[in-house]
């Protein structure tokens, strides 16, 4: 019996990191399912005025509705992806009539469109308030020159159009921009890939516990000889 002591343990010990990595996952999947029908809820809830002091913890996703002018100067951020395909998403500042500046992402523009200009007057527009998180290490500086940036920063976007470092994504314009698809924020690209990884643990404790039938198996022929 002391031969099977070892890879009993081996086995039992295994199989329980493996349940409990996959138990984990299950845990975080619940977890993630809560938050994204949180931002679900703030997406699609009534719109309401731009909050005073907003900030990204109580205040991303929010659903907002704000009347203003976009200035006529734009930022083209290549974007591929979409569900209106490869663009620019257009980024302008945003004249709001109480007198504040934000920024605006007004959809996506076609490649063959860059040079193309819209002047838009007086504008209604229903969106959602988000700080992108679009920029990484790896994300390369815009090339000024050609205004294709490669990520919302906002913070140097801000800096550029002289505006807030606050952006609403439009969902609704009265009247629209000619020139772009409008690109809602929505949770599609937010991962959740919780149930795929509580899948694989679980797999791996099955292949453990039949590797370690295989190896008691094992010893036990080799007993008998």
């Amino acid at each position: 019996m002391r031969r099977f002591i070892f890879p009993l343990l081996l086995g039992l010990s295994g199989v329980a990191v493996l349940l409990a990595l996959g138990f984990w996952q299950l845990e975080r999947l619940t977890w993630k399912e809560a938050v994204l029908a949180d931002i679900d809820a703030r997406i699609m809830a009534a719109p309401i005025a731009i909050p005073e002091n907003p900030v990204e913890v109580t205040d991303e996703y929010t659903a907002v509705r704000m009347s203003g002018t976009p200035d006529r100067a734009e930022l083209h951020v290549l974007t591929s992806g979409t569900a209106a395909g490869t663009g620019y998403r257009v980024i302008r500042a945003f004249d709001l009539a109480d007198g504040d500046r934000i920024l605006i992402d007004l959809g996506l523009l076609a490649l063959d469109a860059k040079a193309e200009v819209a002047t838009l007057g007086l504008t209604d527009v229903v969106g959602n308030l988000i700080w992108p998180d679009d920029m990484n290490s790896s994300t390369p500086v815009p090339d000024l020159p050609k205004n294709i940036w490669f990520g919302r920063d906002l913070a140097a976007m801000a800096d550029a159009l002289d505006a807030q470092p606050l952006m609403v994504v439009a969902a609704q314009m009265t009247p629209a921009d000619p020139r772009t698809t409008l690109l809602p924020v929505n949770t599609t690209n937010i991962k959740n890939d919780h149930l795929a990884y509580a899948v694989t643990w679980f797999g791996l404790a099955l292949v453990w516990a039949a590797m370690t039938f295989f190896l008691i198996f094992r010893v036990s022929k080799t007993k008998d000889t």
